[in-house]
This record gives C-alpha cells, sequence and structure tokens, in this order.
C-alpha cells in the first residue's frame, strides 16, 4: 500500500494542528533551564520478551534491528516487568508509579467507559508540565476519552492517538486478526466467532487533541501518521527551546495487525515487528539529530503476547509458564506467569548510559514515574505513597539490583481484578492464585488457590514448571521472607489514605462519535476529488486481501 496517498488525508491538517497547537502553548510558558533532559518513552503493545531479537541471538530471523542497535549502543534490561499484564492497568501505573490497587484502574475501561484513570490521580506528564517541559503523546491512550479524563487534560499539551486498543472498533479496511473481522461498510450488526468478538457498531476513532479527526480509521495509515507526528515533535524541539516528554503508545503488536503489503499470511506478524521497529529507528535517529546527549529513550511494553490470536501473538522466550500449560490454558497476556507481564526493554541515552551493557536488576514500569522525575530534578507530591523506585543507578551508574519486591496483580486469569496474587522477591517468585489466559485454539485452565504458595526458582526454572518442594529448607526461607514483604504492603495499601477509586460505568452515549446519523459514527476530513477515488482502489485491493486471508482462515479453524 502506497505511504503518500494516506499522508494526503491527514497528514497536512494533523501536523498543521500540532504547529499551531505548538506555538500557542510555547507562548504561554515561563523560560525553562535547557539543560533539563528530555524523554521519549515508548511503550509496544501486547509485545513478547522474545521478541526482542538481542533477548535472543540467533533464535530466528532479525525483526527487530533498530531496537538491537539501541540496545547496543544503550542498555538491555532483560528483568523488567510490565506493572499488569493488560491494557489499562499497566498503563495507569505506569503514568502514576502506583498499583492499580492504589490508582484504582485494575481492569480495561471499554469504548462506553464514562470515566478514566481517577482525577485524584497525578500523571507523570502533569509533573513535567508543570515544570515547563511540552509534553505530546501519540497512540493508544485507555485510560478513558471522556471529558476531564482524556490526555490533553492529564497532563498532555498534544494529543494524537486512538483513545483505547485498536480492535474496539471497525474499519474499512480490517487488519488481520483472530477472527477475522468484518468491515465498517458490510453492516452495524456485531460480527461474533467461536474465537470471540468484533466490534462493529462504532468506529474505531483517531483523535487529535480532543477532536475527531476520522472515523473510521484507516489502519493500514496509522504508523506513517504516528512516525509524521513523533518526528514533527522532535525536530521542533530545539527551536522550543524547552525540554520534552513524548509519549508513544503504539498500536504495535497489538491486534489487528496492519503491517506493509503485499505480504503472506504466515508472515503477518514478522512484518508487523518489523515495521514497529522500523518507526522506533525513525524515532532514535530524529532525536540523535537534534539533542542526542541530552535526550533518554525508553522502549517497553505493557503486557505479554495476546495467545489467544495465534499466528498474530508474540513470543515469550524461554518464559512459558510450564506449570499452567501443562494443566491447559495460556501463560501469557492476563496472567500472572513471567510470559504476562516480562516484557522486552531498552534504555539508550548517549554519553549517559553506558553502551553495550546489560542489567538483571528487577525492575518495574512503575519505576518509569519516580526515575523521569529524578532526572528532571523534581519530586513527587507528597500526599501520597508510591510504589515505583527511582531507577537512576541501574541506568547510569551499574548498579545491578533493582527492587527488593515486586507483585503482580491480576488482570483477569483468576480471582478479583487488581489482587496481587503472585509475588517475586530475587530469584524466587510465589504463587498465592494461579489461573490461565484463552490459549491458542480456546484452551483454558481453572483458577486454583495455593496455600501455602507454590514457589518457582526463577534462576533455574525460568519456565516455571516445576515449584520447590514445600518441605525443603530453602522454600522455607523464601516464604518467610515473601509473606512479610507482602503482609506489609497489603497493609501500606490497606491504610492508605491516598487510595483511589475508579468508576467503571459504562453508558452507549459516551462512545467517541463524530456524527451520530452516520452509521457507525462516520466522518472524515475533507478530502480532494482526486485522492478519494485513490483511496477507494487502495480499499478495494485490500479489501480482497482481507476476503482471501478470512476465507483461509475459515477453512483452516475448520
Amino acid at each position: 500500500m502506497t505511504a503518500g496517498f494516506s499522508l494526503l488525508l491527514l497528514s497536512g491538517t494533523l501536523l498543521c494542528g500540532l504547529l499551531l497547537h505548538t506555538v500557542s502553548r510555547r507562548g504561554a510558558r515561563p523560560e525553562q533551564p535547557s539543560k533539563r533532559p528530555s524523554f521519549i518513552l515508548i511503550l509496544a503493545d501486547d509485545i513478547g520478551w522474545g521478541d526482542l531479537a538481542a533477548n535472543q541471538p540467533g533464535e530466528r530471523a532479525n525483526n527487530t534491528p533498530h531496537l538491537d542497535l539501541m540496545a547496543q549502543q544503550g542498555m538491555r534490561l532483560t528483568d523488567f516487568h510490565s506493572p499488569a499484564s493488560t491494557c489499562s492497568p499497566s498503563r495507569a501505573a505506569i503514568l502514576t508509579g502506583r498499583y492499580g490497587l492504589r490508582n484504582g484502574v485494575t481492569h480495561n475501561f471499554a469504548v462506553g467507559s464514562v470515566a478514566g484513570l481517577p482525577l485524584s490521580e497525578v500523571t507523570l506528564a502533569q509533573l513535567l508540565q508543570r515544570a515547563g517541559y511540552y509534553t505530546a503523546m501519540i497512540g493508544k491512550w485507555h485510560l478513558g476519552h471522556n471529558g476531564p479524563y482524556g490526555p490533553t487534560n492529564r497532563g498532555f499539551d498534544y494529543y494524537l492517538g486512538v483513545p483505547y486498543s485498536n480492535d474496539m472498533g471497525c474499519t474499512d479496511m480490517p487488519g488481520y486478526d483472530m477472527p477475522h473481522c468484518v468491515p465498517c461498510s458490510m453492516g452495524t450488526q456485531v460480527y461474533r466467532s467461536v474465537h470471540g468478538g468484533c466490534y462493529s457498531k462504532v468506529g474505531l476513532p483517531l483523535l487529535e487533541n480532543s477532536s475527531i479527526v476520522e472515523q473510521p480509521l484507516d489502519l493500514w495509515a496509522l504508523t506513517q501518521q504516528y512516525k509524521s507526528a513523533a518526528l514533527k515533535i522532535i525536530n521542533n524541539a530545539r527551536e522550543r527551546g524547552q525540554p520534552y516528554l513524548l509519549y508513544i503508545a503504539l498500536a504495535h503488536m497489538h491486534v489487528p495487525l496492519a503491517p506493509p503489503l503485499p505480504l503472506d499470511d504466515g508472515r503477518v506478524y514478522a512484518a508487523s515487528l518489523r515495521e514497529m521497529d522500523s518507526l522506533v529507528g525513525a524515532v532514535k535517529t530524529a532525536s540523535d539529530a537534534t539533542d542526542r546527549d541530552n535526550t533518554l529513550i525508553w522502549f517497553t511494553g505493557d503486557n505479554g503476547p495476546w495467545e489467544q490470536k495465534c499466528q498474530y501473538a508474540g513470543n515469550v522466550g524461554p518464559f512459558k509458564g510450564k506449570w499452567q500449560t501443562s494443566r491447559g490454558g495460556g501463560s501469557a497476556k492476563r496472567t500472572t506467569w513471567e510470559g504476562g507481564h516480562r516484557v522486552p526493554t531498552v534504555a539508550y541515552w548517549p554519553g549517559k548510559i553506558p553502551a553495550n551493557t546489560t542489567s538483571s536488576a528487577l525492575l518495574s514500569g512503575m519505576d518509569i514515574f519516580p526515575t523521569l522525575l529524578s532526572l528532571a530534578g523534581l519530586q513527587p507530591p507528597s500526599d501520597r505513597r508510591y510504589d515505583g523506585i527511582d531507577a537512576t543507578n541501574v541506568l547510569l551508574h551499574g548498579q545491578q539490583t533493582g527492587r527488593e519486591f515486586l507483585c503482580h496483580p491480576n488482570s483477569g486469569a483468576a480471582g478479583k481484578f487488581g489482587d496481587l496474587q503472585a509475588v517475586r522477591a530475587g530469584k524466587h517468585k510465589a504463587f498465592y492464585l494461579t489461573g490461565a489466559a484463552e490459549a491458542c485454539g480456546g484452551g483454558r485452565g481453572r483458577q486454583q488457590l495455593h496455600n501455602p504458595p507454590l514457589i518457582f526458582d526463577l534462576e533455574s526454572d525460568e519456565g516455571e514448571e516445576t515449584p520447590l518442594d514445600s518441605g525443603s529448607p530453602e522454600y522455607q526461607r523464601a516464604l518467610d521472607r515473601i509473606a512479610e514483604g507482602r503482609e506489609e504492603l497489603l497493609w501500606d495499601i490497606a491504610t492508605d489514605q491516598s487510595v483511589s477509586t475508579a468508576d467503571y460505568t459504562t453508558d452507549q452515549s459516551a462512545a467517541p462519535c463524530c456524527d451520530p446519523r452516520h452509521p457507525v459514527c462516520r466522518c472524515h476530513i475533507k478530502t480532494t476529488e482526486s485522492s478519494r477515488k485513490r483511496r477507494l482502489i487502495d480499499r478495494s485491493a485490500l479489501m480482497c486481501l482481507w476476503l482471501k486471508s478470512s476465507s483461509t482462515q475459515e477453512l483452516t479453524a475448520e
């Protein structure tokens, strides 16, 4: 698919809006010290630890050469974990430095959610914005899209992206998914299959700041639009004369995948991974050309692969959760097994972070919040308790010890949302409750309570296959340490006066809708007649590919 026609549709309008917004905000800013570092936080969606080629050299074709180069020139963090193993809770914890039991976000928000991340929570973007940073976000928000809950009301000067996951709305040219979902143009009824459901009542919207600029959006043009906006922000950094935070929450590697065409169905995920890597490479190149020595780029993921998507899901590497998979079900996204929350992570800052280094320090996405504030010379508000730690010494000074404890919340596999069901302490990991997500093919495991807990030694058993003998001295020492740390944390949360509660109420009228008079809320910015015809031609070609792929998948499923 030709990238040029996509830019004719939206890029001119979006980038003009970005430039005008930048100029107006800059005029209202007080002067700030120019030497404060800038931050680029890149968050991949549903990515596996094994998707980063540098994590498994020689295992398969290298689909991440740009990220590998960034790791070679910076630091690879091999024991880094998302704060939760599903979208909204992970993103809320990253931006607040607090577990979901504190910030209130314990499961995903919906298309019709009336609220989002509680307004009592303070985000990283708000604190940096108040300190004189220009703050911009590109990509998936998923923390509330109505009124005060949107990104531009939570600390971001500029926003371009999708308010939630890219499968939470129909498009005219659906990407690759399991099951294949029907285009918006084929009707407004909800389409379902044995593999799950597809949204078709509301088109997937693209927002700029708080306005819908396209609905349904074009998935196949989204990467180029994100790339163009990101490069514009970075290239304007020097002209703005102020440090910046650029938060890029990628659509990759969440389904539906819409990689560059043509390709065969069996290589969809690899092609999507290369496209994601190319975008990261373009961001790095632009950053290096503007303020290389004063910009930290931090790449990580929001959770592990979505196993039920089969060939459209990522690679967990050696973290297979074998104890669970041998009993049925999946052990990645939504679970507390390593594959659900251990994510590929790279930090790059020339002259500050030692090149070609690897850290096995135990860290979490919650640690991004205090670390970036510390590097910016800022303190978080003192009226609340935090769960993140400052990882500056790990990044800059080679310290190999990170967190003493890390808890993993239930993200939908078993029990109550947000409950801290697994605990990591050093090389040991305890499970008080186990459960599985849906596996490829539809298998599920059963929920199981463990008293005493299962404890694994991750140094000798990274696949989490055989728990320690509960009668062994090693088990008892680990249990004593883990139980004490868990109880202290639960008591701290129970007595925390700053705990927030999220409103998960839904209402059909709360769904983003550009024009309710039209099916699926359809609307687009005005385009020329020639670009409209070209778009229809490309849509026809993609529809043929979609029909061919859908037929192949149905035959395979049978």
